[in-house]
């Protein structure tokens, strides 16, 4: 098969189907004995994104990548079930409605330290096989009533066509959002308060695949063909204390970072900009990552079923290891020290009898 950006969405949207897994060697990773896991909710529904409060209240979102999708954002109540956030009406998009006021393919969610919930809608239609005119936004909603306070739509500029907007993280000191683009490999950074949409880096190949096959559970992560999918620019961390903006490719195992006032500035050049980007180092292969209280970057390890670690000081250490966290996708901290993990199941989405786990994980 030809490998185009396109091909990406087909490939997630189809990935039961699409799929096999070679058989490989690779050892997982012990992982320690430092944290407990349980089990939050479940869900038949394969979700991505988990944001969750200062005050304890969980979001999640399900991408619209089959027509079953009952919802795309969710509040967990507290027995886990899901409730359409913030309103049925913003749920129920149709393939033949106007997607202005609907969500249409919502990959992340995001809490910000004001309270505001913040969804990222990547626009992608299955029906149409790609971004769908007026489709991208970023929405933010105010979690004191569920009111919309703003919509920000990428036009084609922002979102071309091949491009799949992935993560956001929000800097409210200074109003700016930072998004990842895993379609076609880009940064884009957002003046909230124009708003004005910047895509950046798109040339770099910090943004890009590194070209590797995942080994996942001891097998190959490879296409029906057996050809490996290059996701680019995919999970996004940004630390408010210092200013920074770490990112990384999924199908890449390099972390890199970049002062938020570089991706401010709008009179770098592109390459001006490049040369500003650092590599942070070998972290492995992951799809999610999030600051935590303590400082310390948390990023999902897809190969090891866990969650490594990065200290403020450089030390990275795979902190935790279990059966449980099969293709761990996003997470966020609790407001206990806690940490919560959405289990995706990408590499075993045909097996429907497993359900989808959105897990806690706390220190004993």
């Amino acid at each position: 098969m030809k490998k185009h950006p396109v091909r990406l969405y087909g490939f997630f949207c189809f990935l039961p189907f699409c799929l096999i897994l070679i058989s490989c060697t690779r050892d997982p990773g012990s992982g320690r004995n430092d944290y407990t896991i349980e089990t939050v909710a479940e869900s038949r529904h394969l979700w991505t994104g988990i944001a969750v409060s200062a005050g304890g209240r969980m979001f999640v979102n399900f991408p619209r990548w089959s027509p079953d999708i009952p919802m795309s954002v969710a509040e967990l109540t507290v027995g886990g079930d899901p409730a359409p956030f913030p309103d049925p009406a913003w749920n129920s998009w149709k393939s033949d409605e106007d997607p202005a006021n609907r969500f249409v393919c919502v990959q992340s969610v995001y809490v910000d330290a004001d309270e505001m919930l913040w969804v990222l809608d990547t626009g992608f239609s299955i029906y149409d096989g790609g971004v769908i005119p007026g489709g991208a936004k970023l929405v933010a909603i105010s979690l004191l009533n569920g009111e919309v306070k703003q919509v920000i739509r990428f036009d084609t500029a922002s979102a071309p066509p091949g491009s799949y907007l992935n993560d956001v993280r929000i800097d409210t000191e200074r109003e700016y959002a930072y998004i990842t683009d895993s379609g076609l490999g880009a940064i884009l950074a957002v003046d909230l308060s124009g708003p004005t949409v910047r895509r950046l880096l798109a040339g770099d190949p910090s943004v890009h695949s590194e070209g590797i096959t995942l080994t996942i559970e001891g097998t190959s992560w490879v296409q029906a063909d057996g050809s490996r999918p290059d996701i680019h620019a995919d999970g996004i961390g940004y630390d408010a204390e210092n200013d920074l903006v770490y990112y990384q490719a999924l199908t890449g195992r390099t972390l890199y970072r970049l002062k938020g006032e570089y991706l401010r500035d709008e009179t770098l050049s592109e390459q001006e900009l490049a040369d500003r980007v650092e590599r942070v180092g070998e972290t492995g292969a992951a799809d999610g990552m999030a600051f935590d209280r303590r400082g310390r970057l948390l990023l999902t390890a897809l190969e090891f079923n866990g969650i490594t670690v990065l200290e403020p000081q450089g030390t990275a250490t795979l902190a935790v290891s279990d059966s449980l966290l099969q293709w761990p996708d996003s997470i966020a901290p609790g407001p206990d020290d806690s940490w919560y993990v959405t289990a995706s199941r990408l590499h075993r989405t045909g097996e429907t009898a497993v359900p989808f786990r959105l897990l806690k994980i706390s220190r004993r």
